[in-house]
């Protein structure tokens, strides 16, 4: 078994630490790193049918994994209805160790996962899921539903980009959408860090949407020319 194949069980041997769940991917740095450090995050999306019912089981599994305040005073009924009406439909237990890693999952509700990703009613789960992600657990089949998202996405970077643009540049703008208008962005945040997400999962981001790029040359709304570095120019017809 090489170091890939090791990371990969690794990620999946956390389901046995939690009750089961009907969706789940990995998503940032690691999708690169073929071993991950202690010092490196690993962060989970899981969808499941039913949060407070999946929150009441993971409670009596790993009440660590929550906060003691929202332990104390609600339990899963609290945890739920903090995502449901004051988030965005996902609780997030962060800083979570297991099996000497670092880990963040956050859970939400499989119908709102769903409909994020066909209508970009939060545009939260959607916008993380135009970018690359391991889908793990995938029972109710979200890689075919997301490719309604990726093509609304792409749809939506071209009519901001300039008539010509790089293969980059349309990445970059694809990944700059869910960061429209958050504040982190302006304070907090890396300004870099989109151009580093590019940059470091382009084979990931093509492919991804190669196949719209593919069908949009067919109709003749795209041109593709090469360039000296091997990545597309883009002309919109």
């Amino acid at each position: 078994m090489d170091n890939k194949d090791t990371a990969h069980s690794h990620l999946l041997s956390f389901l046995n630490a939690i009750p089961p769940v009907d969706f789940w991917c990995v998503y940032g740095s690691t999708l690169h790193s073929t071993d991950p450090g202690k010092s490196t995050m690993v962060d989970y999306i899981l969808g499941v049918s039913d949060p407070l019912q999946w929150h009441s089981e993971n409670l009596k599994m790993n009440a660590d994994h929550y906060a003691s305040w929202m332990v104390l005073l609600g339990g899963a009924k609290l945890i739920t209805n903090i995502a449901d009406k004051l988030g965005v439909g996902v609780h997030f237990n962060p800083y979570v160790t297991w099996n000497d890693k670092m880990l963040k999952y956050g859970v939400v509700r499989m119908h709102d996962l769903i409909q994020d990703i066909l209508n970009w009613e939060r545009f939260y789960l959607s916008g993380r899921l135009q970018k690359p992600v391991n889908m793990l657990v995938d029972n109710l089949d979200i890689e075919t539903i997301n490719s309604v998202n990726l093509r609304a996405a792409m749809s939506a970077a071209l009519l901001l980009l300039l008539p010509k643009f790089t293969e980059e540049d349309l990445y970059a703008k694809i990944c700059s959408l869910s960061y429209m208008g958050d504040v982190r962005m302006l304070f907090a945040e890396d300004r870099n860090k989109v151009k580093k997400i590019v940059q470091g999962q382009f084979d990931l981001f093509q492919s991804m949407y190669k196949p719209f790029l593919e069908e949009y040359e067919g109709k003749d709304f795209l041109r593709f020319s090469s360039s000296k570095n091997q990545l597309a120019n883009i002309s919109q017809v």
